[in-house]
C-alpha cells in the first residue's frame, strides 16, 4: 500500500537545510575574527577548547514506593496508584547525560510498575526506555532533538520527584506521556521560545498508524512566570486501505506563577477532540489549579483541584460525565528522601466509581503514603 510521506519529507528537508545554513553562518563569523599575528599553539588551543566544551557524564535518578488505602477498596482510575491496601513499588530510574560541544545525548532508563505503565511495551527491553535521544545545537538559540523524549503537553510528568502530588491527575493520565521523532527548539529571545516537531504515534516508540503526528509549542518565561501553549495533532486510526478513520487534535495551556519565594501557583487547561471520518466527533476537556507553599525548608504543602468534562464518556465511561478531584499532599524532605502523606477525594456527576461492596457510587477517596529517594 502506498503511503503519503510528503509532509514528513518536507519537515526533514527544512530541518536539514536550516542546520546547514546555521552552520555556515557560524563558520563565516569564525572567519571574520582577527587572525593572531603569531599562533604557535593552535593544536593546544583546540584541545583546550574541546575539553572546556565537553561536560562530565551526569548521572541522576530516583526510586519510589507507596502504600494506598482506598476507602472504596478500589483505586482511582488514574496512572501509577493502581493498588489498594498494598505496599507497592514505583520506579527505579537512572539518567545518563553528556554534552560534547554542539552535540549531546540523554539515556533515561527505568524499571518497575510505574515505568511499565509510562513506557509501554511490557515484556520487552523497550519498556525500560523512558527517554533516549541525541541533541545537536548549531547555534545557542537552536537545538534539534532526535529520539524518544517526554511530551511537551501538560503540567505533570512521569517522574515522581518533579510533582507536588504523588497521585496523578486525569489530564495527565489521559494525555500524551512521550513522543518519538524529531523536534526543533528555538530561543526567539531571552524570554520567548518555540518548538516544532514531527512524531510517531503518540506514546509509541515504533510507528504503526500511517502518517505522522505534529506538535508545536510557544512559550514565555522569566524569573517569576512561565506560560506554555501546546498543540499536538495526527492520525489515531486508519482502515485497512489507510483511509483515515480518526484524527486527534489537542490544545493545552500550562502556566506557573511564583508569587513569593514560598508560594507558587500552577495552571493547566486542555481540550482533546477526535475528528471522525463519518462524523460524530468526540471530545473531553479539563482544567486544574495547583498551589504549593513552602512552610519551611523541610516541609512543603501541595494542593491540586481538577475538573474534567467528559460528554462522550471517553475518560469516565459515562456519557455527559464529569469529575472533580481534590488532592492535598505534604512533602517532608529528609535530605535526599521525600516523604509524601496524601489525601485525595474524587466526586463525579454520575456513578462511575465502585465501592467496597462493588456497588456503583459517585465518589472515591483514599489515603496515600509515598517515599521517594532522589540523587
Amino acid at each position: 500500500m502506498k503511503r503519503n510521506n510528503y509532509s514528513t519529507k518536507v519537515f526533514f528537508t527544512i530541518a536539514f537545510l536550516l542546520s546547514i545554513t546555521l552552520g555556515k553562518a557560524q563558520d563565516v563569523m569564525v572567519h571574520m575574527e582577527p587572525v593572531m599575528e603569531e599562533n604557535t599553539s593552535g593544536v593546544a588551543e583546540e584541545i583546550e577548547e574541546s575539553e572546556e566544551t565537553s561536560s562530565k557524564l551526569e548521572v541522576s535518578g530516583f526510586v519510589d514506593a507507596y502504600y494506598q488505602n482506598s476507602f472504596n477498596e478500589s483505586p482511582f482510575p488514574t496512572s501509577f496508584t493502581e493498588t489498594h491496601n498494598s505496599f507497592t513499588l514505583g520506579m527505579a530510574n537512572v539518567v545518563l547525560a553528556k554534552t560534547v560541544g554542539k552535540v549531546g545525548f540523554v539515556a533515561d532508563l527505568a524499571v518497575g510498575p510505574r515505568a511499565e505503565v509510562a513506557n509501554g511495551y511490557n515484556g520487552t527491553t523497550l519498556s525500560a526506555i523512558k527517554q533516549l535521544f541525541v541533541t545537536y545545537s548549531p547555534l545557542d538559540a537552536v537545538t534539534f532533538t532526535l529520539g524518544n523524549f517526554g511530551t511537551h503537553v501538560g503540567y505533570e510528568v512521569i517522574d515522581a520527584p518533579a510533582n507536588i502530588n504523588y497521585s496523578t491527575s486525569y489530564m495527565f493520565s489521559n494525555g500524551p506521556f512521550y513522543h518519538t521523532g524529531l523536534k526543533a527548539d528555538f530561543a526567539l529571545s531571552d524570554n520567548f521560545g518555540a518548538m516544532v516537531g514531527i512524531f510517531n504515534d503518540t506514546d509509541a516508540k515504533i510507528d504503526e498508524v500511517p502518517g505522522k503526528h505534529f506538535g508545536a509549542q510557544l512559550s514565555y518565561s522569566d524569573d517569576k512566570v512561565g506560560v506554555y501553549l501546546n498543540y499536538i495533532s495526527g492520525k489515531d486510526a486508519v482502515d485497512e486501505e489507510d483511509n483515515v478513520l480518526e484524527t486527534g487534535h489537542q490544545v493545552d495551556l500550562t502556566a506557573t506563577f511564583q508569587l513569593t519565594d514560598d508560594f507558587g501557583l500552577g495552571v493547566n487547561a486542555t481540550t482533546k477532540t477526535n475528528v471522525m471520518s463519518e462524523g460524530n466527533n468526540t471530545s473531553w476537556s479539563g482544567a486544574a489549579l495547583y498551589a504549593n507553599y513552602a512552610m519551611s525548608d523541610a516541609f512543603t504543602l501541595g494542593i491540586r483541584g481538577e475538573y474534567i468534562g467528559d460528554p462522550d464518556g471517553l475518560i469516565l465511561g459515562a456519557a455527559d460525565g464529569s469529575v472533580f478531584d481534590f488532592t492535598i499532599s505534604g512533602n517532608i524532605k529528609l535530605g535526599p528522601v521525600t516523604l509524601i502523606p496524601e489525601f485525595r477525594i474524587d466526586a463525579a456527576g454520575k456513578d462511575v466509581f465502585v465501592d467496597a461492596d462493588e456497588v456503583a457510587t459517585s465518589s472515591s477517596s483514599a489515603l496515600i503514603f509515598a517515599a521517594i529517594y532522589a540523587f
